[in-house]
């Protein structure tokens, strides 16, 4: 048996060339394959982890709404006890009003307040928008040099 000892994975009866007996072009060619292999590998894992983050968004997402209805549900006792008492110091019809008028005028001020974030003038990138004019003034001036 002849062969070294660092081929004993191969078998000492079929070495196998090494990179400096093989021809450029059959190593540029498993360096092609291989190349691809590791793309298509890091291809598969970035569809798995995705598909791991879109579930634990989903789980995250389902979670939240579930935790809001049930914050809703307190937030409206809330405002049925703060009823119930004012109805002991006065009569329930008016005591149903004011919680009623509070609540309406604090939903009126968030929806405005909303609403003025949401318009397009302050949605635009300004500091983008900033920079990319001051970038156009740079090319022109360099352009006029």
């Amino acid at each position: 048996m002849t062969g070294r000892p660092d081929d004993s994975f191969r078998g000492y009866d079929d070495p196998q060339p090494t990179g400096a007996d093989r021809p450029l072009t059959g190593l540029l060619t498993e360096l092609a394959n291989e190349t691809t292999t590791l793309v298509r590998k890091e291809v598969e894992l970035a569809k798995v982890e995705m598909s791991e983050k879109v579930n634990q968004a989903t789980t995250g997402a389902v979670s939240l709404a579930a935790g809001g209805m049930v914050a809703f549900a307190g937030v409206i006792f809330l405002l049925l006890a703060l009823t119930y008492y004012l109805a002991t110091l006065m009569e329930p019809w008016l005591a149903a009003l004011i919680v009623g008028g509070v609540v309406t005028v604090i939903g009126i001020i968030l929806v405005s307040m909303g609403k003025s974030k949401l318009a397009a003038k302050n949605l635009q990138p300004n500091r983008t928008i900033s920079t990319l004019q001051d970038d156009k003034d740079w090319a022109k001036a360099q352009m006029g040099r």
